[in-house]
């Protein structure tokens, strides 16, 4: 792992399949939690346990990479404000209180942020069931569903936003049950694949990212203001 400097104030994003960081020699399974292992045990099918391992193991490298210290140091913890489990909600590092992390993952793709002030990042597949399109009204701004009902492809701008919604719900800029309520039509509706686009909502900045190689759309929404390398990039680029 390369070193960083103690003070690194970037915010470090990556978006990567789910075999590139469980086939990485730092991405140590024995890193994880016994309560990540739980989790982990209870899913009933080997990619989606893969899926939820990989994001786990992706957000301690990235979290390395910041702090300049082996992804396994790190103790990963969550907490759900709602319910006050310990089995999920918004994680955290053990003991490193000043450094923010969030993590999701989807078929066969990871993505995962740190970064020294509040960042949520959100992964999904590039195909949208006809179900989750069903979800517009719940998700979407009046002006959002108006400039869906007009785009070319209605179900990649529904995408689009729900990405972004979900990366917002992450930071703390809205909730699941209020998404509708977060008007996030002013940002690009188009972007182009494999060009990180950077945009910005109020105080906080959005940076978009299409892969279509990985049939994958990702966001990124983070307090500070991201440096070069923020962004989804390769797994080398913040390994050795």
């Amino acid at each position: 792992m390369r070193q960083a400097a103690a003070h690194d104030d970037r915010t470090l994003a990556v978006v990567v399949s789910t075999a590139d960081v469980l086939g990485h020699p730092a991405a140590r399974r024995e890193a994880l939690t016994a309560a990540e292992h739980r989790r982990a045990a209870a899913f009933r099918f080997d990619r989606d346990r893969d899926d939820f391992v990989a994001a786990h193991l992706l957000v301690r490298l990235c979290a390395g990479r910041l702090l300049g210290v082996p992804a396994d140091a790190l103790t990963l913890e969550q907490h759900c404000a709602d319910c006050g489990s310990r089995e999920h909600g918004r994680p955290s590092l053990a003991g490193v209180p000043g450094v923010h992390v969030s993590l999701s993952h989807t078929r066969n793709v990871v993505a995962a942020a740190a970064g020294r002030q509040p960042v949520g990042v959100d992964v999904e597949r590039a195909t949208v069931s006809g179900t989750a399109l069903g979800m517009a009204g719940r998700v979407l701004s009046r002006q959002e569903l108006r400039t869906m009902r007009a785009a070319a492809r209605p179900d990649r701008y529904f995408l689009r936003q729900w990405v972004r919604k979900e990366a917002l719900v992450k930071i703390g800029g809205t909730s699941l049950r209020d998404m509708a309520k977060a008007d996030l039509s002013a940002l690009p509706a188009d972007v182009p694949d494999g060009s990180p686009r950077l945009s910005r909502h109020g105080e906080l900045h959005v940076l978009d990212w299409t892969d279509e190689r990985r049939d994958a759309v990702a966001a990124v929404v983070s307090a500070g203001r991201p440096r070069l390398g923020v962004a989804a990039v390769p797994l080398s680029d913040i390994t050795d």
